[in-house]
């Protein structure tokens, strides 16, 4: 018979481990991202966005349809498809953003804009909805853009395109985030994040795919070369498409065993975690200043957190 304090152990073993999987999957596909676009001489980041969602359409389906780890929501009308739609155009962008972003960031930086999605959603949710927060809540958000604005002043590798690349990422992120709480706000219409991305990936690769074919048409030519030149180079694309999966999955499980909150906390270390592990194995130069902007940004962040839960 199993005792309450093996039980409580087994359930904290269970949620230790979904975290450090979650952790090691969303910086793990960072990490490969920039190793595969920047030192590999992959330079298709539309091909890599469109790997990611192929996996996730497969893989959100076996785990869905076959393996049933959560219930199949089924897409109620035309006007809920069109919705989806949207949001997956929209998701696409942000990714797409953040992957080319990767070929001219080093990680550190491109985690420091990144950090700023808050930013975003605050202004996104105002513009939209005209939700207003509590004063203290905005002004939280000043050390989140200025951390960023004192980060790219320090930034020896700064790179123009590569900022607006990202900024523009993390705005589509957030918009993203906004407009889904609009768009399926609707008891019939609300999917959780699960059968929402299962229904979005396929879409994201019918839009990616002629997308790829436009904007990087020798795309399958240099990935065979790629391939004859570097063996594991199929290998790390695949295991970086099923990292991105793994990503969204250990999110959400993540969220149902803890809590939004919890989920938030945990972000705002796992960037500063992703900051100094890729200074490492890159060794991409950092200055005081850029730590300095990266550390306000963060600061600014969990303010942000901590204000909107007390001023709700």
């Amino acid at each position: 018979m199993t005792t309450p304090t093996s039980s409580s152990k087994q359930q904290t073993f269970f949620i230790s481990s979904l975290i450090i999987l979650w952790y090691s999957s969303n910086i793990g596909v960072l990490l490969l991202n920039k190793y595969l676009l920047s030192n590999y001489g992959f330079k298709f980041p539309i091909f890599l966005t469109m790997c990611h969602m192929s996996a996730c359409a497969l893989f959100s389906y076996i785990s869905i349809v076959l393996m049933k780890i959560v219930p199949l929501q089924m897409i109620s009308s035309r006007t809920q498809f069109f919705k989806i739609s949207s949001l997956s155009i929209i998701f696409c962008c942000s990714v797409v953003g953040g992957n080319i972003s990767l070929r001219y960031l080093p990680v550190s930086f491109n985690q420091a804009v990144g950090a700023t999605t808050p930013f975003f959603t605050a202004l996104f949710a105002f513009m939209i909805t005209l939700k207003r927060e509590a004063w203290v809540t905005y002004a939280a958000l000043v050390p989140v853009v200025a951390g960023v604005v004192i980060a790219s002043g320090g930034e020896p590798s700064f790179n123009l395109f590569g900022f607006i690349m990202c900024i523009s990422a993390t705005a589509a992120r957030a918009f993203k985030s906004v407009l889904q709480g609009i768009l399926l706000s609707s008891e019939g219409e609300k999917l959780n994040s699960m059968n929402l991305l299962l229904y979005m990936s396929p879409i994201a690769v019918l839009v990616l795919l002629p997308a790829t074919l436009t904007m990087e048409p020798m795309v399958l030519e240099s990935i065979i070369l790629l391939g004859r030149k570097y063996n594991s180079m199929w290998f790390l694309l695949f295991v970086n498409s099923a990292m991105a999966y793994s990503a969204n999955l250990t999110n959400f499980l993540v969220t149902k065993h803890t809590s939004a909150l919890t989920l938030q906390v945990l972000g705002n270390a796992k960037g500063a975690v992703a900051v100094v592990i890729s200074i490492i194995l890159f060794r991409n130069p950092v200055t005081v200043i850029g730590i300095g902007g990266y550390s306000l940004t963060v600061m600014g962040v969990v303010l942000y957190g901590e204000a909107k839960r007390r001023f709700k």
